[in-house]
């Protein structure tokens, strides 16, 4: 044994695993395994929630929010925001822009292409750290209403679509059919949140009565100002608004700023850190398993040890050589388990959906960088003591009388027996929590797979072109090319109808107010009920197979110069005629958007079923149909700026396989228009899933790899036990014993570990359940079902776990057991 010299000592270590090279690789595996989906998972949570923003002092930027009983908005009207902007000292500069990135048809090429514009005040600039790479930013001045249109460029734009051209500055581009002047191009690497690759002047008028709500707003905080103080003036400046426009805002609301990071992360964090939580289990349940090797391999060395230590060695010379071995394997374990988590994050890559907070930053990033490095070390280091420490001790605490006298014998159950079973019990439980939480989740997902949504996305097309620009600015032309390009698309062979709609179900949308002539309001209310709100053109309830309860959809009655005419689903009737017939009956809406918006009563035609617009697990909200010839100009004018708009297609055929002849259509329609975003209206309900598809998939593997770990530690402890019972089992044989009574004894010893395991893991897991219950739908988080499935997969695994040994130990021959002992 090496004197002293640590390297000696690392050389020795390196030397005994090699000896055993079947320990030494499966102690590896297993440690490979834990530390490997740990690193992956925090390279997801390193992207999102460690980061730093990519901005200089990203701690002063916040989100400024509306308050309200139930949650905060981060939607802002234009006057509100200037209420903010003009009474908060706390900030150095705030920015109202685009929530989205609306579709702009950039022309001049040989096809026109869809771009993201975002529409940002000048202190946009300052606020997110956007320098120019070349030319500059626009300015205040330029920034008001009736300014010049002046366009700031991304880099990528610039590259991709100008060849990195430095003539660009001062050029004028086509947007929408209409000139605008190129003044900078921001550096390589500014991101912006939303995504852009234009950022043109908001242009919002001050003194604007508008008070639709169709902004963010962020800004930075003066240097050494606190969020909290930030905070309190925002409620100070919420009450002066009130004062000042006592019906734009409501009893209950108020205003607030953010952590610009938070309010980006919003309800993701928690699934991330439960998953993150989920795979330290996992490590954990990988070191139980290679600290019972080491106490099963400590056996075998015990004589080793005794002799070493009646030579001299002392107990704390011993117990460092033994952590050195432990090290050792955690440093190989973390170096597998980093070359597995690279390979993890790259395939979590493809997993990550799309709508997770700065997904698109976790996509691009470098598979690991010094965090995620500096982490896996750091794990492997803990790893190494956690499963190195406790069997080292135990195996230098020996009596070395006792162990020199011992010959050998392999006829007792061992004196760390006790302690292999409690690991092996916890790695049981562990593995329970895991695969109760992962039930859950799939019982989640299945549950929103049933989910009536409404509507029938299939063999529908779905692709968005940009109306922004002043062609489109009013609704007649916008209703003109609906009925050219509809009429074209339908006479296409396999199309059955088309139809256009600002969103998707599931994907978004518009909320008005509305009144009902007749019916008081309630205090302190500005109307007497709000919905989501949408106009459509005629088709739009047969493509997408919406039911119409009573009443008729819209057709060719339904025009600019006729009655104005108004859908309402079953939600909005029975809320607010529940013992009426709403047929004839009429509303105003967006009385509270302010007189550019204002219009006269509806009359409700048709009542029509109930759409999951918010979301498969989300309630179906009231919702209100107008048609879209009948859209107010003001509104065209601000959607079309802020939006793209929504074509959907019915077939017959796979729709995919129309997108080409139907594309051809829309360029004969208006050949300045790019189609843009072309894919299967199906998608929209996946992608309404992927973050629970994401959770599921992500606890279902760690899950999977729990219990693997965990029979994997059932059938090595009974070999084990059958290992140094030999002799036992040997006498019992040959004094009567049947085979049946053997097995039975070896599954029964393994059977008990299990289900004290089992029972301790379901204790745990009715706790775990309930960090789960804002990710599950349609399943209690203490469902029994649930719980004894999981129990009873568990057990069964653990039978075939303890089976295996247990055979073995039947066909041991008693004469030649006892000859060997």
């Amino acid at each position: 044994m090496p004197v002293g010299n640590p390297l000696q000592e690392v050389r020795y270590a390196a030397r005994v695993l090699r000896q055993s090279p079947g320990f030494t690789i499966v102690a590896v595996a297993a440690l490979a395994l834990g530390i490997g989906a740990n690193t992956a998972i925090f390279s997801v949570v390193n992207s999102i929630l460690l980061q730093p923003l990519p901005y200089t002092q990203p701690e002063r930027l916040v989100r400024l929010l509306l308050t309200f009983p139930n949650g905060n908005s981060g939607s802002t009207s234009v006057p509100k925001f200037m209420a903010w902007k003009n009474n908060v000292t706390a900030f150095q500069y705030a920015c109202a822009y685009d929530f989205s990135g609306p579709g702009l048809n950039l022309s001049g090429g040989s096809m026109p292409e869809q771009v993201k514009g975002i529409h940002v005040s000048a202190d946009f600039f300052p606020v997110f750290d956007a320098t120019p790479a070349l030319g500059r930013t626009f300015s205040r001045e330029e920034d008001r209403p009736g300014g010049p249109r002046l366009a700031v460029m991304s880099h990528g734009l610039w590259v991709r679509r100008f060849g990195g051209d430095p003539s660009i500055i001062g050029r004028t581009i086509l947007l929408g059919g209409e000139p605008w002047t190129v003044v900078g191009v921001l550096r390589t690497s500014f991101r912006s949140y939303p995504p852009g690759d234009l950022f043109l002047p908001l242009q919002a008028d001050p003194n604007t009565t508008n008070q639709g709500h169709y902004l963010n707003a962020a800004a930075r905080l003066m240097p050494g100002v606190t969020i909290e103080s930030a905070k309190a003036q925002m409620k100070v400046a919420a009450e002066r608004f009130r004062a000042a426009y006592p019906a734009a805002i409501g009893k209950n609301e108020s205003a607030t700023a953010e952590p610009f990071q938070d309010s980006m992360v919003g309800n993701a964090r928690q699934p991330l850190l439960i998953l993150l939580g989920a795979v330290a289990l996992v490590l954990l349940i990988a070191c139980a398993n290679v600290a019972n090797l080491l106490l099963a391999r400590a056996n075998h060395r015990s004589r080793e040890i005794a002799i070493r230590t009646a030579l001299g060695a002392g107990r704390w010379r011993i117990v460092r050589q033994l952590l050195t071995e432990s090290l050792l394997l955690a440093f190989a374990g973390g170096v597998a388990g980093l070359v597995l988590g690279a390979w993890g994050a790259r395939a979590l890559v493809t997993l990550t959906p799309g709508n997770l907070p700065r997904a698109a930053e976790f996509t691009d990033a470098a598979p690991l960088d010094w965090r995620i490095l500096a982490f896996t070390l750091a794990v492997a280091l803990v790893t190494g003591l956690l499963f190195g420490l406790f069997p080292a001790l135990q195996i230098s605490r020996s009596d070395v009388n006792a162990t020199l006298k011992e010959q050998g014998s392999r006829s007792g159950t061992g004196r760390r027996t006790w302690v292999r079973s409690a690991l092996v019990v916890t790695e049981t439980a562990l593995a329970i929590v895991l695969l109760v939480g992962a039930a859950l989740l799939i019982r989640t997902f299945e549950s929103l797979h049933r989910v009536d949504a409404g509507f029938n996305p299939s063999h529908v097309l779905s692709f968005e072109t940009s109306l922004a620009g002043s062609k489109y600015a009013t609704t007649a032309p916008v209703d003109r090319l609906t009925h050219d390009a509809v009429g074209r698309i339908e006479s296409i062979p396999g199309v059955i109808a088309a139809a256009n709609v600002p969103f998707l179900p599931l994907e978004g949308g518009f909320g008005l107010g509305f009144d009902i002539p007749g019916r008081p309001l309630k205090p302190g209310e500005t109307s007497t009920g709000g919905a989501a709100w949408m106009y459509v053109s005629d088709s739009y309830f047969k493509v997408l197979g919406i039911p119409v309860q009573r009443g008729r959809v819209f057709d060719e009655r339904d025009t600019a110069s006729s009655p104005r005419t108004v859908i309402i689903n079953e939600s909005l009737a029975k809320e607010f005629w529940p013992k009426q017939d709403p047929l004839g009956q009429r509303i105003v809406i967006g009385r509270e958007m302010g007189p550019d918006f204002a219009e006269g009563p509806r009359e409700i035609v048709g009542i029509v079923g109930d759409v999951k617009e918010g979301g498969l697990g989300s309630p179906a909200p009231d919702v209100m149909y107008i048609p879209l010839s009948q859209l107010r100009d003001g509104f065209a004018a601000l959607n079309n700026a802020m939006i793209p708009m929504t074509w959907i297609v019915k077939t017959g055929p796979d729709p995919l396989t129309l997108s080409a002849a139907i594309k051809r259509k829309m360029v004969e329609a208006d050949g300045q228009l790019a189609v843009a975003h072309i894919r299967a209206a199906d998608s929209a309900v996946a992608e309404s899933m992927a973050r629970q598809d994401f959770n599921m998939t992500l606890l279902s593997v760690f899950a999977g790899i729990a219990l693997l770990l965990a029979a994997i530690g059932v059938y090595g402890m009974l070999s084990y036990s059958v290992e140094q019972r030999t002799q036992e089992i040997g006498i019992r044989m040959a004094l009567g014993a049947q085979r049946a009574d053997v097995l039975g004894m070896v599954v029964r010893q393994g059977m008990l570990m299990a289900g004290a395991g089992i029972v301790i893991g379901l204790a745990g897991a009715f706790g775990f359940s309930r960090l789960l219950t804002a990710l599950l739908f349609g399943v209690k988080p203490n469902d029994p079902l649930t719980f004894a499935a999981v129990a009873v997969i568990l057990a069964l695994i653990s039978l075939v776990a303890c089976w295996i040994p247990a055979h073995r130990a039947t066909r041991i021959d008693p004469q030649l057991a006892l000859r060997n002992e």
